[in-house]
């Protein structure tokens, strides 16, 4: 049996330093910043994403937002999951089969790439995934992962990672020093935490910033009969001036103060209170009770 058949009967291979650098060398590529592309080097590290994911042994369909040259995406076909990969790269995204009918040529047909621009990738194109384990571009993994989490409700729980300061953000809870718009958007969808630190030298070319880890469990949203938007136009007006007043800060989103006011008594929120302190379920009951006090009053019957 020659090195090259052992290897494909040992199951699939995880990129090394010099694989990572020689699938780069033959597609010419050169890592860009505009993209966040810094491409995990280290099988260890995507090994330990893939535990902390805590996906379901029998396997799940787990969408991956770019995957590059592939060292997550074969460390989950490696554990038996399908993967729908968004790339927006079209070198990289068409590199990709390859690289898996090369690296785990048993696990090739559990992979589906789609080209797409994760900000603008619609809910058809991704299908139905289970979960997210992704290494997020660091400059838009906020928007992308918002996005995801709205158009594919299917999507259980995840596991991403993205700079270190912003796995801080969106799982600071209310009142701590980081806790702003990206907590509070997040908890609409997920409980979400902190899940460990990354390191600079896994990657290449290595990051000028501190990564980790975000973890996130689905629950619903809260009860309100205001929607998605009119809860998140609150979130941003409350942050819009940090260190003013609920009552202060929200008044641009609503100028008439006496209504404003109305609106805070209705939903049982200290108008003195400043927008940190809120939780998801408080900024829901203020867009609840404006979006009650804005309607119309219903028709009497007749």
């Amino acid at each position: 049996m020659t090195s090259a058949d052992s290897s494909t009967s040992a199951g699939p291979r995880l990129l090394g330093p010099a694989e990572v650098r020689s699938l780069a060398a033959s597609l010419g590529l050169r890592p860009t910043k505009q993209r966040g592309q810094n491409f995990v080097i280290d099988p260890n590290t995507v090994r330990r994403i893939v535990r902390a994911a805590d996906l379901a042994p029998a396997g799940e369909t787990v969408l991956e937002v770019g995957p590059g040259l592939g060292s997550l995406t074969l460390a989950l076909l490696a554990e038996g999951h399908r993967v729908t990969a968004v790339e927006i790269d079209p070198l990289l995204a068409g590199a990709l089969p390859g690289t898996v009918a090369e690296y785990a040529p048993g696990q090739a047909a559990a992979l589906t790439v789609v080209l797409a621009d994760a900000m603008a990738v619609s809910a058809d194109q991704l299908g139905t995934p289970d979960a997210c384990v992704a290494n997020l571009p660091y400059n838009v993994a906020v928007p992308v992962l918002l996005h995801l989490l709205e158009i594919a409700p299917t999507m259980r729980h995840g596991l991403v990672m993205v700079q270190s300061e912003v796995a801080d953000r969106l799982a600071a809870p209310p009142g701590s020093r980081t806790y702003g718009v990206p907590s509070a958007k997040a908890a609409w969808y997920a409980d979400v935490r902190r899940a460990g630190p990354i390191g600079r030298n896994v990657f290449w070319p290595a990051p000028n910033v501190d990564s980790g880890l975000v973890a996130f469990s689905r629950r619903p949203a809260p009860e309100t009969p205001a929607t998605r938007a009119e809860v998140f136009a609150v979130i941003e007006a409350a942050f819009s001036q940090r260190r003013k007043t609920v009552r202060s800060a929200l008044a641009r989103w609503m100028p008439d103060r006496a209504r404003l006011d109305a609106v805070l008594v209705a939903a049982g929120i200290d108008p003195t209170l400043r927008g940190e302190m809120l939780g998801i379920e408080e900024f829901a009951r203020i867009a609840g009770a404006s979006h009650q006090a804005l309607s119309p009053p219903p028709a009497d019957a007749t």
